[in-house]
């Protein structure tokens, strides 16, 4: 499988629709970075007029998960893949279209060699930086992802 956005996308569709209808979209992938989009709108708001929180984690888990999820399918090996824990801060009103960005695809490699060549689990921590449409930071998530190869 090729890992495009329009792939990405109707993955979001199928398997986690409440993320498809809130408007949570990949934009860009590559093999150190992905970009995901979501738009502020009626359905992922909040009671103070900005993005709910949750929505913004769902699209900076997005950014990292899918990263994780092209290294893993790569090494051609059955390996499963978990949040253990994450962390964010909100440093303004998420309002119009906020871009989320990780550039960490260079952990995951080497996590998924050391599980390969181990066996066991590894654990590794991704950022995901949330830009409104001026370039202010509205929201900073890492998460601590566990990998392992399936026996």
């Amino acid at each position: 499988m090729n890992f495009t956005p329009k792939k990405l996308n109707t993955f979001l569709m199928v398997k986690l629709p409440s993320a498809w209808l809130c408007g949570v979209r990949v934009q860009t992938i590559d093999t150190n970075s992905c970009t995901v989009n979501v738009r502020h709108k009626w359905i992922n708001k909040n009671p103070f007029k900005s993005m709910f929180w949750a929505v913004q984690g769902m699209a900076a888990e997005m950014s990292t998960g899918t990263l994780v999820m092209k290294e893993m399918y790569e090494s051609k090996k059955k390996i499963s893949m978990l949040v253990a824990s994450n962390k964010a801060t909100f440093t303004k009103k998420a309002v119009g279209k906020i871009t989320f960005t990780t550039n960490d695809g260079v952990k995951i490699k080497k996590a998924i060699e050391d599980t390969i060549r181990t066996g066991e689990g590894q654990t590794f921590w991704m950022e995901s930086i949330g830009v409104d449409e001026v370039g202010d930071v509205v929201s900073n998530f890492a998460f601590e992802w566990t990998i392992k190869v399936k026996s």
